[in-house]
């Protein structure tokens, strides 16, 4: 019974029934040694006050006792102690039941921050974390408390955000993919169907080939750009030894032929700038950094490759002359399926996930890129990742 009765208990009633049952016992105990003390001063009471003369040390002699006399006195000993119970008993029923109605109205101002904190718990949803607790004075385990759970309803808030924000981003992305995917394939259906539209000669047929196949070759090319994105977002499993100079320097080496087509003048100033990662991975970085800078610049143009280490972190910055980029939009340009505004960078069609790369390929290295418009046109694009002269990581 005893179990059953506690658990229909509130808290509240339990910590009114604790502050009773604490105040009576401290009360019964308390009677019990008055009780005992009374006994015993009344029991050392037949002592006799020494009786002497007048100026002298003599003892007088003691009166004798009327008949009777003791039996008396312990009559009056029993009543005063039983009447001494008796007053201590209404008087601790009186206290318990004060203590009782203390207990109750304290035990609810005590739990009073708690049923706040219960009630915003109650009005907190998926769609509703704004609700925070109350924090008041004094700094104690209460507001210890209200401060822990308003913790982590910010916490709770953000990765909802965070959330949020990683799917709208997933669903702009997925569009935006499907789209890329979807071009080519209805430009490949409009070409067929239009050249098989009637008797189509050798010369048609040739155009209808060519256009198929310019087609392909875009697909092609997003769906390598879509894998290499993918494969650039998670975190090398092992770190080796790589030097971004050395992925400048191999990428200014694979892109020389195209820059002598397009009529761009490269210019590097490479140092020494170790790391530790995917080295596979921070060459093609640099590869699309390079390919980037040549596509959207101009004949007579240049390209500036540095590379090394400052503030402990190796960098590699990629210059380029070309077209004006707002600087409000120079950022976005990592963004998946972004191009240029140019003519010629949309005439070439490229599959737009280049910057996007770069920027997960730094992420994933635990650095960042940025990138700022240059006011004569162009954009000015640097890498930092942590330096890898600390060993391994």
């Amino acid at each position: 019974m005893r179990p059953r009765l506690t658990a229909r208990l509130t808290a509240r009633g339990r910590l009114a029934l604790l502050h009773t049952a604490m105040v009576s016992a401290a009360g019964a105990v308390l009677t019990v040694l008055i009780y005992l003390l009374m006994r015993r001063s009344l029991g050392t009471r037949t002592l006799v006050e020494r009786r002497t003369a007048p100026g002298t040390e003599q003892e007088l002699p003691e009166p004798p006792e009327p008949p009777g006399l003791p039996g008396l006195a312990e009559r009056a000993r029993g009543e005063a102690l039983a009447t001494l119970v008796t007053q201590a008993g209404i008087a601790l029923a009186v206290v318990s039941l004060l203590a009782a109605a203390l207990g109750w109205l304290v035990a609810g101002r005590v739990l009073r921050p708690i049923r706040a904190m219960t009630a915003t718990a109650r009005r907190v949803s998926a769609e509703n974390v704004s609700e925070r607790v109350p924090v008041n004075a004094p700094a104690d385990e209460l507001s210890g408390l209200a401060t822990t759970v308003n913790g982590m309803l910010d916490r709770i808030q953000r990765g909802i955000h965070e959330r949020d924000v990683a799917l709208e981003s997933q669903r702009m992305f997925t569009a935006n993919a499907a789209h890329e995917l979807r071009t080519p394939l209805a430009t490949m259906r409009t070409a067929i169907d239009v050249t098989l539209d009637g008797e189509p000669g050798r010369e048609e047929l040739t155009t209808m080939a060519h256009d198929v196949r310019a087609a392909v070759e875009q697909s092609r090319r997003t769906l390598d750009g879509l894998l290499a994105l993918a494969g650039s977002q998670a975190a090398p499993r092992e770190r080796l030894p790589a030097d971004l100079a050395d992925a400048a320097d191999a990428a200014l080496a694979d892109a020389a032929a195209e820059a002598r087509a397009r009529g761009v003048t490269p210019r590097a100033r490479l140092r020494p700038a170790p790391v530790r990662g995917e080295p596979v991975l921070l060459e093609r970085m640099a590869r699309n950094l390079v390919d980037n800078a040549l596509r959207y610049n101009h004949p007579g143009g240049r390209v500036t490759v540095e590379a090394g280490t400052a503030a402990g972190e190796a960098f590699l910055r990629v210059a380029n002359t070309g077209p004006r980029v707002a600087a409000e939009a120079a950022d976005g340009l990592f963004a998946p399926f972004v191009r240029g505004d140019d003519d010629r960078a949309r005439a070439e069609r490229g599959a737009g996930l280049g910057l996007a790369i770069v920027r997960a390929v730094a992420t994933a290295h635990g650095g960042a890129v940025t990138a700022k418009s240059r006011p004569a046109g162009g954009l000015d694009i640097t890498v930092r990742l942590p330096s890898g002269d600390g060993g391994p990581g």
